[in-house]
């Protein structure tokens, strides 16, 4: 599980060259994966909301990928800069195939911005569609804090897990973008223990990152 929050950092927004470098890449790979993670929640958030860093975790891009769309997926990361970077995860047995790719780009300051894409490979999952991408569907979602993703501090996450139990449909809802009216304070609300090594992310570690 994530790290708890520090409420003071509350208010923190991703900078924007990270958030279109990421739809940049998004745009080419619509048609062909399933956004999970932080950039699912981003597409079923409301448009035009702010992009708090502890809202969705911005850090990475998770998708997944049907197997009869996998070369196609890999030779549009290809194309565009990716290249394949080995990970701890690589030698674990995994039904999904998990790989990662990065990019790195150099921006006008002389900095150096990396894009990284974790990939899974999977032809069984339930998804909605938001705001034009195909995204992992919220319930099932939230299943994956279990084992795939650590992020489950992320404020969407959250709401998401507490609309649901109301028997209310998070896709759309401000609250995925809102900063929580208890600053997390009172949250004791966990998703479960992981039980596979793989958590590929967290609002919490995000914090640091430009």
């Amino acid at each position: 599980m994530g790290a708890p929050h520090n409420i003071k950092r509350y208010g923190e927004v991703w900078p924007e060259f990270r958030i279109q470098h990421g739809l940049k890449i998004l745009e080419k790979l619509k048609n062909k994966v399933i956004l999970s993670g932080g950039w699912a929640w981003h597409f079923m958030s409301e448009v035009g909301h702010t992009e708090y860093k502890h809202a969705h975790d911005h850090k990475d891009i998770d998708v997944f990928v049907n197997k009869e769309n996998v070369a196609e997926v890999v030779m549009i990361l290809h194309q565009e800069g990716f290249q394949k970077v080995w990970t701890r995860y690589d030698h674990l047995p995994s039904e999904e195939n998990f790989r990662r790719y990065e990019k790195t780009i150099e921006m006008e300051n002389g900095k150096f911005h990396r894009i990284t894409i974790d990939f899974f490979e999977r032809n069984d999952l339930e998804t909605v569609e938001a705001n034009g991408f195909t995204v992992v569907k919220p319930d099932v979602l939230l299943s994956f804090y279990r084992n795939i993703h650590s992020s489950d501090k992320c404020w969407a996450v959250m709401a998401a897990k507490d609309l649901l139990e109301k028997g209310i449909d998070p896709v759309g809802h401000s609250r995925l973008s809102e900063i929580p009216k208890n600053n997390g304070q009172n949250n004791t609300n966990h998703l479960g223990k992981r039980t596979f090594g793989m958590s590929m992310g967290s609002c919490q570690s995000s914090e640091g990152l430009p």
